[in-house]
């Protein structure tokens, strides 16, 4: 079904004393932002709202809001013409969707209508921004549609031209919406929709009606958006202003930068192109942060006869101007060193102008964020320059501005894999954690639940399934403290927040301490056969006692964990070289596939992965060994020939001086 009809002309038609007025695209999204908010800062008593959004597109951007306007009212209508997935439909609110070339594709409606309070903003798009906007393809870069949009149209809170508006929504809504006639029946009848004003039962509004509705978040958004709207006009202008001025040497040289992401190609090409079209003497670019004393000039443009700096320590600390620069973040220019004050009130200044012949000088920072990562200078070196003026000024800023995005994005480039990996480290660290967290908490905690509330409930439980019942309990709150307490040591090791004492310790007694430990941790258990291969001629070891006990014994119980009964672990140490003794743990266990011999010692790394997994465990404990080692300035790794072959886990400890 086709609808030419406009409902602005049918508003006007019906109400001639209206008189339209133009709006632009800004001022109408502010008026319906700031209409919708009244609604939402008030307690209107289930207001009416009726929007039209032309096209699917301009409705999606506002949906979010509709949808917590849905919360007031039940009697909301939305209309758009469907571009994809909308359709008629009655979930939050109801969906209206009209055909394309209704003429309510040319419209923009917003009705608000409660009790004690009504406002309508009715808008049809003129034909000449339609047909301006026709001959511009949408996804044109560098343009902006909306600002050529214009509107005629009516915006008031009159609220007999709100009914009206209604009315004509409304029976539109229902020649689309068949099903919704009772419910736009009860709406017409609660607030007098289409009667006639002899006729039509008054509403009531409470008395001090102009008191009852706060009107500053409406008048608030309305200035917000238009301000926004003016500044956005300012600077576009602002920026047009600019273009034109260094467009032809900023394009230029961003053509020539964006030839490479390479971060050192980038910045060779910027320094020659930067001198050559700026007819410089010397034109220097280097890396600099607002803490640097000195910088290492490593890209330089020279002209024929001028003395290169290139490879040289260029002063920053004891450079007035550098520290100028930091300051004030603005960049500094001299017309002629041989008459600046600056430069004759400092020896270090007056030094480098005579060493490197610089008549005129210009130092620009290149900012990423408001943050110092480089400067470019520019040297003239026979006579003063005249080439400082604003206009001039401006252009090198623009190119200081093109080299900082131009670096980031090459450095960003170059550093995309390894981001790529950490973001994948992570994602997979959030994974384990979720899965982790909730078996090795939930399957203890409601083992412990299921045997308190049986010990609580059942008084007459034989004592032997009570000494059961106790001590699955508290074997399940011991996992859980060890699965709490791995978290804690972890975090502690990361954040170094943990307190080393080392001291001259044997590796026989460290082994023994952890054996024990292993040992009577798992002594309902039948474990691997443990060897222990320790030469009687190993030098003492520096480290701290206690953090090492506990590297051996996760070891020892990683390999225990793997290991079939039938197997066997082997505990070996030796010396390696003049300062370290290496140790190693090995198994005839499950093994470890070649390409995961680093990630076994990421956090939440489980080898059978964090579901179905047969050995319990959180995936911490090679985590919480490699911070260990880390903290003795040891090395710890992993070597496996594959699945099923074992596995061998190496670390290095620190011998003690003098031994």
């Amino acid at each position: 079904m086709s609808i030419s009809t406009s409902v602005l002309s049918d508003l006007l038609q019906s109400l001639p004393y209206l008189r339209p007025q133009l709006y632009f695209k800004a001022s109408l999204t502010a008026l319906s932002h700031a209409m919708e908010d009244q609604v939402l800062a008030t307690n209107l008593d289930g207001p009416l709202i009726i929007a039209s959004f032309q096209r699917e597109r301009f409705y999606r951007q506002e949906a979010h809001r509709y949808k917590r306007l849905s919360r007031r009212s039940n009697q909301i209508y939305v209309l758009s013409a469907p571009e994809t997935e909308f359709a008629h439909s009655s979930d939050d609110y109801e969906k209206v969707a009209f055909e394309p070339d209704d003429a309510l594709s040319q419209e923009w409606h917003l009705v608000v209508i409660a009790d004690n309070y009504a406002t309508c903003l009715v808008c049809q798009e003129s034909q000449g921004s339609i047909a301006k906007n026709k001959q511009i393809p949408e996804n044109t870069p560098g343009l902006d549609m909306d600002t050529a949009r214009r509107f005629e149209g009516i915006w008031t809170s009159d609220r007999g031209v709100s009914l009206k508006a209604a009315e004509l929504l409304l029976a539109r809504i229902q020649v689309y919406r068949p099903d919704l006639a009772e419910k736009i029946n009860q709406v017409r009848q609660r607030f007098g929709i289409g009667k006639t004003s002899k006729n039509s039962k008054k509403a009531k509004i409470p008395s001090g009606y102009a008191g009852d509705i706060d009107t500053d978040p409406f008048v608030q958004r309305l200035v917000t958006y238009l301000q926004a709207s003016q500044y956005k006009l300012h600077k576009a202008y602002r920026s047009i202003t600019a273009q034109a001025r260094k467009e032809r040497l900023i394009n230029s040289i961003s053509m020539a930068i964006r030839r490479s992401l390479d971060p050192q190609a980038v910045l060779e090409i910027a320094a020659q192109e930067l001198g050559q079209h700026l007819a410089a003497d010397r034109c220097l670019i280097y890396r600099a942060q607002a803490t640097d004393d000195q910088a290492i000039i490593e890209h330089e443009f020279l002209n024929p006869g001028v003395m290169s700096v290139q490879g040289q320590a260029w002063e920053l600390g004891n450079n007035p101007l550098f520290q100028e620069i930091t300051q004030h973040s603005e960049g500094v220019c001299i017309a002629d060193t041989l008459t600046d004050e600056r430069v004759k009130n400092s020896a270090a200044l007056s030094l480098i102008v005579k060493k490197f012949s610089i008549r005129s000088w210009l130092i620009e920072p290149v900012f990423s964020q408001g943050r110092l990562i480089g400067i470019v200078e520019l040297h003239y070196c026979h006579s003063p320059t005249s080439a400082w003026q604003p206009g001039e000024l401006d252009l090198v800023k623009a190119i200081a501005n093109q080299i900082s995005a131009a670096l980031i994005q090459a450095e960003a480039f170059a550093n995309l894999e390894e981001l790529n990996q950490q973001l994948e480290a992570l994602d997979r660290t959030r994974r384990n954690l979720i899965a982790i967290t909730g078996h090795e908490l939930r399957t203890p905690l409601s083992t412990i639940q299921v045997c308190l509330e049986s010990l609580a409930t059942e008084p007459d439980m034989p004592l032997e399934l009570r000494e059961v019942m106790l001590s699955t309990a508290l074997s399940d709150s011991e996992r859980m403290r060890k699965l709490v307490q791995d978290f804690l040591t972890l975090s502690n090791l990361e954040s170094g927040r943990v307190e080393w004492h080392p001291e001259s310790l044997t590796l026989q007694e460290c082994v023994e301490l952890s054996l024990s430990r292993v040992r009577t941790r798992a002594s309902t258990e039948n474990i691997p056969e443990i060897k222990t291969q320790l030469a009687d001629t190993l030098p003492l070891i520096k480290a701290d006692g206690d953090w090492l006990v506990e590297v051996l014994a996760k070891l020892i119980d990683n390999a225990c964990k793997f290991t079939p009964s039938q197997g066997e672990i082997t505990i070996k140490a030796h010396r390696n070289g003049h300062q370290m003794v290496k140790v190693t743990v090995a198994d005839t266990g499950r093994g470890i596939e070649t390409n995961r011999l680093e990630i076994v010692f990421d956090r939440f790394y489980q080898e059978e992965g964090a579901l179905r997994r047969t050995a319990g465990g959180t995936g911490l404990g090679l985590a919480i060994c490699r911070q260990i080692v880390k903290g003795w300035n040891g090395k710890i790794w992993a070597e496996s020939a594959g699945k099923d072959q074992g596995s061998k886990f190496h670390f290095t400890i620190p011998i003690s001086p003098g031994t």
